[in-house]
C-alpha cells in the first residue's frame, strides 16, 4: 500500500458491528418517531401469542410492520390481505438482525374508494348466495309486545327510539348494548342478534341501530359476520343504520329499512291515537249498520203481519165448522146404528132359529151403539169447551174430527165382525131341516131327513145319514 492510500485510510472512522447497527437505530428511530405509511397490506400473520405481522407494499417497494397484541383491539379495523390502508406508527430497527419494521398502533382505510370496493365485493357474494331475495324477508309485527333493541348504551339513539314508541303506544323494550364502531364492534352486534334469538322468550321485534357517520364509522354494519347473524335471525328485524342517505349492507339482509332511528320506532308500534279513532269509527259504522238491519227487518215484519187473516175471523169460521159437524155426527150416529139394527133384523128374518144368537148380538150391538153414542156426546163437549180457549188454525180441529170418524169407523168394523154373515164366512154353515128350521141338536132327527146347508156364498141339499151324520147329496152338491 502506498503512502497515499494509507494516509485516506486513516481518515475514515471506524466502527464495530454493534456501534454502526446503533447508530441506525438511533437514525431511524431519532428521524421518523412516528409516522404515517400508505400501502397494500401483504403477508398477513397472526399468531397464537396475539400479535399480527404483515408488510405495506406499494409499487417501489416494501416495509415490514407489526401490531402487538394489546394494540390489536384498538386498531380501528380488521387487517386483511389485499385491502390499502394508512397504518401509523414509529419505525423500529433491531440491530442484532440489521432489519427495521414499522410498529403499528392504529389504521385506517385508504379512501372511501378502498372500503366501497369492499363492500362491493362482499355485495357481490351475499347476493349471489340469495340473502338479498324479497321471498326470505319476514313480515313485522303490528304490535309486538316486547321489542329488543341492539345500539350503543350512549348516545341519542337510545333515546330517540325509547321516547318515540312512549309516545305512540308503549311496549316493553328489552335493550343490549354494544359498540356501534371500531375494533370489535361487528362481533359484539353480531353476537347481541344471535343473544336474542336463543332468549327463552324472545322478542316479537328487533332494531338494530346506531346514528350517523361516515362509512369508515358504519363499516361495522358491512361485516360478514353481522349480515349471517342477521340473515339466520328468525326474529322480525328492522335496521336503522345512519341518516336516511347512508346505506349499508345490513339494509339489504334485514326485513326492513328504516331511514333513521326514529323512523324505526314509528314502524315497530302503530300510533295508539289513530287506532283508538279508527276503532270509534268502525264501531260507529257497526251500530248504524245494525239499527238500519233493524229496520229494515222491522218493516218486513209489519208486511208480514198485514198479511197474516184475522184470527177472530178464523176461530169464528172453525167454531162454525165444529158446530156444523158435530151436528152432522149426532145425526149420523142414530142413522148408523138403525141400519146395522136394520140389517140384523134382516138376517134375523133369514135366520128365525137364531133367535137366541143374533139377540145377543143385537143387544151388544145396542149397548155399542148406546155407548158410542155417549162417548161421542161426551167427546163433543170436550172439544167444544176446549176450542172456546185455543188460539190455533183448522188443521188441529180436521185432525180431531178425523180421529173421531176412524175410532166410528173401527167400531163399525167390530160390529160387522160379528154379523152372522162374517160368521159363515168364517168357515161356520147354518143346518136347517125341510121347513127352514134351524137344526141345532142330531138327536130327535129322522134318518135320511133332508136338510139344507148354508154356506158364506150359497146353499146345498143334503140327508142325515143312518149314524145321524151329515151326508150331501152328490146331485145336489154337483159331485
Amino acid at each position: 500500500m502506498s503512502e497515499n492510500d494509507q494516509s485516506a485510510a486513516g481518515n475514515v472512522p471506524e466502527y464495530s458491528v454493534s456501534e454502526i447497527s446503533g447508530a441506525i437505530k438511533r437514525t431511524l428511530e431519532g428521524s421518523f418517531g412516528r409516522v404515517r405509511v400508505r400501502g397494500e397490506i401483504t403477508e398477513l400473520k397472526r399468531y397464537p401469542s396475539g400479535h399480527v405481522y404483515l408488510s405495506l407494499k406499494d409499487q417501489g417497494g416494501k416495509i415490514s410492520g407489526v401490531v402487538w397484541r394489546g394494540s390489536v383491539s384498538r386498531l380501528g379495523l380488521v387487517p386483511e390481505n389485499g385491502i390499502e390502508v394508512i397504518a401509523t406508527g414509529r419505525v423500529s430497527a433491531y440491530g442484532d438482525r440489521s432489519s427495521y419494521q414499522l410498529v403499528i398502533d392504529q389504521m385506517s382505510f385508504a379512501g372511501e374508494g378502498a372500503l366501497l370496493a369492499k363492500i362491493e365485493k362482499l355485495r357481490q357474494k351475499l347476493l349471489a348466495e340469495g340473502l338479498f331475495d324479497p321471498e326470505r324477508k319476514r313480515k313485522i309485527p303490528f304490535l309486538p309486545e316486547v321489542i329488543g333493541l341492539v345500539t350503543s348504551s350512549r348516545g341519542a339513539v337510545l333515546h330517540d327510539i325509547l321516547t318515540t314508541i312512549s309516545r305512540r303506544f308503549p311496549r316493553s323494550v328489552l335493550v343490549w348494548p354494544v359498540a356501534v364502531q371500531g375494533e370489535g364492534a361487528a362481533a359484539q352486534i353480531a353476537a347481541a342478534i344471535e343473544g336474542f334469538s336463543t332468549l327463552p322468550q324472545r322478542p316479537d321485534l328487533l332494531i338494530v341501530a346506531r346514528g350517523g357517520g361516515s362509512l369508515e364509522d358504519l363499516m361495522a354494519f358491512n361485516e360478514e359476520n353481522v349480515l349471517r347473524a342477521v340473515a339466520a335471525c328468525p326474529i322480525p328485524l328492522i335496521s336503522a343504520v345512519g341518516h336516511e342517505t347512508d346505506t349499508t349492507l345490513i339494509d339489504y339482509v334485514s326485513d326492513q329499512r328504516a331511514p333513521t332511528p326514529t323512523a324505526a320506532a314509528e314502524m315497530a308500534v302503530p300510533l295508539r291515537s289513530e287506532i283508538v279513532a279508527d276503532l270509534a269509527h268502525r264501531g260507529a259504522r257497526l251500530a248504524g249498520g245494525l239499527s238500519r238491519h233493524l229496520q229494515l227487518a222491522r218493516a218486513r215484519t209489519e208486511q208480514v203481519t198485514a198479511k197474516l187473516p184475522d184470527l177472530p175471523s178464523l176461530l169464528e169460521t172453525a167454531r162454525f165448522r165444529l158446530d156444523e159437524r158435530g151436528q152432522r155426527l149426532e145425526l149420523a150416529l142414530p142413522m148408523v146404528a138403525s141400519r146395522a139394527r136394520q140389517h140384523l133384523m134382516g138376517l134375523e128374518g133369514r135366520m128365525p132359529s137364531a133367535a137366541h144368537f143374533l139377540g145377543q148380538k143385537q143387544a151388544g150391538l145396542g149397548l155399542a151403539s148406546a155407548a158410542l153414542a155417549a162417548g161421542i156426546r161426551h167427546r163433543m163437549q170436550q172439544e167444544k169447551a176446549g176450542f172456546a180457549h185455543a188460539r190455533l188454525g183448522t188443521e188441529p180441529l180436521n185432525a180431531r174430527i178425523g180421529l173421531d170418524r176412524a175410532r166410528l169407523n173401527g167400531i163399525v168394523g167390530r160390529l160387522e165382525a160379528v154379523s152372522p154373515e162374517a160368521v159363515l164366512a168364517r168357515g161356520y154353515a147354518l143346518v136347517q131341516d125341510g121347513r127352514g128350521k134351524p137344526v141345532t141338536t142330531a138327536s130327535g132327527r129322522p134318518r135320511g131327513g133332508a136338510i139344507t146347508l148354508r154356506f158364506a156364498d150359497g146353499t146345498r141339499q143334503g140327508r142325515l145319514d143312518p149314524l145321524g151324520t151329515e151326508k150331501e147329496e152328490q146331485g145336489d152338491l154337483g159331485l
